[in-house]
Order: C-alpha cells, then structure tokens, then sequence
C-alpha cells in the first residue's frame, strides 16, 4: 500500500509540474490601443477626411499610397469595400476590409484581412474611427484590438506584445497629428 500511494504522490507531482508548464507557455492575448486627439472642425467636417476610406494616405504619413485589392477597380466608401495600404518606410503592404461605415455617426470600423507583420508587427486586428462632438470642435477617437505579430509562445523581440502595442499606436499618434493639421489647415 505504500508503495502504491509512493507511486500516486509521483504522479500528481508530475501532473503538477506538467500544468505548471503548459501555463507558462501560453499563446498571445488579445491587446487593446487607443489615441484621442481634439480638432478645431465640426464631426462632420472631420468626417469628411476620415470617411474617405480610399484617401487614407492622405493624411497617414507612414502610408505611401491606398489601392483598391486584387479583384476591385475602387475602394467605395461602403460596408465590404477591401482597400490595401503601402508603408511609406519598404513599401510592404497588408489588405483592410470595411465592417462598419456609419456616415451619420461619424463612424468607420475595419479589420485586418492580409497581414504582413514583417511590415506591421500585428497578426489581426479590429479597429474603429470615430469623431465625436466637443464643444465647438470635435474628439477624435481611434481605437483597436489585436493580436502580436507572432502568435506562438515565444515570439521574436520584434514581434512580440510590445512590439505591437508599438506598432499601432504609433501609427494612430501619427495619423491623429496629420489629421488635426490636415483638417485645420495647418
């Protein structure tokens, strides 16, 4: 008999240290950014920038250009549109898909459909834009959820949770600075 309790108390040592070690070794979660930046311009002034989906590169200066996607002659300002965008720094690309286009809120919603993290360190992401009414002006919020570029357990310095959170509020930082400039006439 205790013998056999020996062999159980191995065992549950063993299940123990095997638990302990898968949850170390864990997958990415899910991770949130957000910017906000005040415009001197009514929500639909702003609107009339932000809601141009074809127009990004416009005012997003680490983007060079926005086409259409394989398969599509343009980018319509509508739900299902598919626009590709083109780094200004290489010239990678990754592919959008409009999911929310809300003209009288003001609001656009997209997802990642092609990545590239090489270019972009996410592996997928849902993000929103919108400008919302303050005083006589307006708040623009641009907000995401998104995985790290790497998805495995142990992602490269580059692809990493940081390296994510990096990457996408860089990006919403420096297109919020060039909207606000582009909107007010600066």
């Amino acid at each position: 008999m205790t013998r056999s309790l020996s062999n159980v108390g191995c065992l549950l040592v063993w299940a123990w240290l095997g638990l302990s070690a898968t949850a170390l070794a864990h997958g990415p979660t899910p991770q949130k950014a957000e910017e906000r930046i005040r415009i001197d311009a009514t929500p639909a002034e702003v609107w009339q920038v932000i809601g141009d989906v074809s127009a990004l590169a416009d005012w997003q200066p680490m983007l060079s250009a926005v086409h259409p996607s394989q398969g599509n002659d343009t980018i319509a300002d509508a739900v299902g549109a598919e626009r590709v965008l083109v780094f200004a720094d290489g010239g990678g690309e990754i592919t959008e898909s409009i999911d929310e286009y809300k003209p009288d809120e003001h609001y656009l919603g997209y997802r990642l459909l092609k990545e590239d993290p090489s270019v972009f360190a996410v592996s997928f992401y849902t993000a929103t834009i919108q400008a919302l009414p303050l005083d006589s002006g307006s708040e623009i919020v641009w907000s995401a959820r998104f995985y790290r570029g790497d998805t495995g357990n142990f992602p490269p310095d580059d692809q990493s949770d940081e390296a994510a959170q990096k990457a996408m509020h860089g990006f919403f930082k420096q297109g919020l600075s060039k909207l606000k400039q582009t909107v007010e006439g600066g």
